[in-house]
């Protein structure tokens, strides 16, 4: 062992690697034990596991738990207005990116935002006496033993260390995840994915999904997505460590069903948005391309840009966006009755959620209105409503 190259020894690329491995395990105790664990209660942790990633996440970002989790709760109460702490949308993309860091400190001192959203953290001796008493201190003792592990490089390995959660998390995924991806759901906030591998940031790129199911342990919808915090939550499950407590719910259909009722009803309002997702795919995309064929070229920009407008969630349309989409509407009677339709259907359970004979009644409506609109693709979309049921067909076998 020498000064320079600490107790370990190691080559670049190995250094590199240790690096990567020491970050992801930062990635996951974020992912599995801050915000899925402590925010959403969507799984349990023994409570070994749940020390280890305390202890840490103190050696590594002198994050606490109660201070996290607050914050993060507040992010979803009021997300995308002027309360949310990181809305890229009120406090600009920039200073998302470039200071999540600094938003959220400045946000851990809100008591107020502490006393309402940080219920149900730790609160226990150790907790007391050093992690929230001592924050620096863990990522000082971390320090240390990156000099003392890898030598004068260990400088280095400490401040990728350093910076790895307020970039990515605290940076990118509060910023870009507002800002710039696809949208499998038209959630009531610009929450985007970033792309569909969530591998890097554990899973947390699928923030769109996150958005639309806060609750779920699994991040992933799509077969081709894939959630690496998920994989982690699977193996801590097979060895004992964490129980799942909810996932986003499965859109079960009986073909052959008829008949709108009461498991319907329920049915749709567990999985509205899969639903609106599909009347995307299946009304508003075909009749888009449909309506091509009939309008002047010079429209055609227009209504190929709308095929995205039309499903997109309205109280995160902007004032062109809107114009745009009068102007194809003024165009097409059959694009005005669907996307009408989609409103109103948005409006049902939004309105009548409370009371399922009211939901039913006023999906039996729609459904009714839909297979006389003379439009075939919502005619079929609502044929396709009536298979709807909570459980799959061999449970009602």
């Amino acid at each position: 062992m020498t000064w320079h190259t600490g107790f370990l020894q190691l080559s670049i690329w190995q250094l590199v690697a240790t690096v990567l491995l020491l970050t992801h395990v930062t990635i996951v105790s974020v992912t599995v034990y801050l915000h899925r664990y402590s925010a959403h209660r969507a799984l349990e942790l023994h409570p070994a596991l749940k020390h280890f990633f305390r202890f840490w996440l103190w050696l590594t970002t002198a994050m606490n738990t109660r201070e996290w989790t607050a914050i993060h709760r507040k992010h979803h109460a009021k997300c995308e207005t002027p309360d949310d702490p990181h809305s890229p949308r009120h406090k600009g993309l920039a200073t998302v990116l470039g200071k999540g860091a600094e938003l959220y400190m400045a946000e851990a001192k809100n008591a107020e935002t502490l006393r309402i959203y940080g219920k149900n953290c730790p609160d226990d001796w150790i907790e007391r006496k050093l992690y929230s008493r001592f924050p620096n201190a863990g990522i000082g003792l971390m320090l240390l033993l990156d000099l003392a592990l890898f030598g004068v490089l260990g400088l280095s390995v400490w401040a990728v260390q350093m910076i790895w959660i307020p970039f990515w998390a605290a940076g990118v995924v509060n910023g870009l995840g507002h800002a710039v991806g696809y949208r499998n759901f038209e959630c009531r906030d610009a929450a985007t994915n970033l792309v569909p591998w969530g591998i890097l940031i554990g899973g947390e790129e699928l923030h769109n999904n996150h958005h639309t199911y806060p609750n779920s342990a699994k991040l992933s919808v799509r077969k081709w997505e894939f959630d690496m915090g998920w994989a982690w939550i699977r193996l801590f499950s097979l060895c004992g460590l964490a129980k799942v407590n909810r996932t986003a719910p499965i859109a079960h259909r009986v073909e052959g069903k008829q008949q709108l009722d009461m498991d319907s009803a329920m049915a749709i309002l567990n999985n509205r948005f899969q639903i609106m997702a599909q009347y995307r795919k299946l009304v508003i995309v075909p009749l888009v391309r449909q309506e091509l064929s009939r309008v002047d070229v010079s429209l055609h920009r227009q209504f190929r840009r709308a095929r995205r407008l039309l499903a997109r969630e309205p109280s995160l349309l902007q004032d062109e966006q809107q114009a745009r989409i009068q102007l194809v509407l003024e165009q097409s009677q059959a694009l005005r009755v669907i996307y009408e339709k989609r409103l109103a259907l948005q409006q049902i359970w939004s309105k009548t959620s409370s009371n399922g004979h009211d939901m039913l009644a006023a999906i039996k409506q729609w459904v009714h209105d839909a297979e006389q609109s003379g439009i075939q693709s919502l005619r079929e979309f609502a044929e396709q409503l009536k298979t709807y049921s909570l459980r799959p067909a061999a449970a009602l076998a």
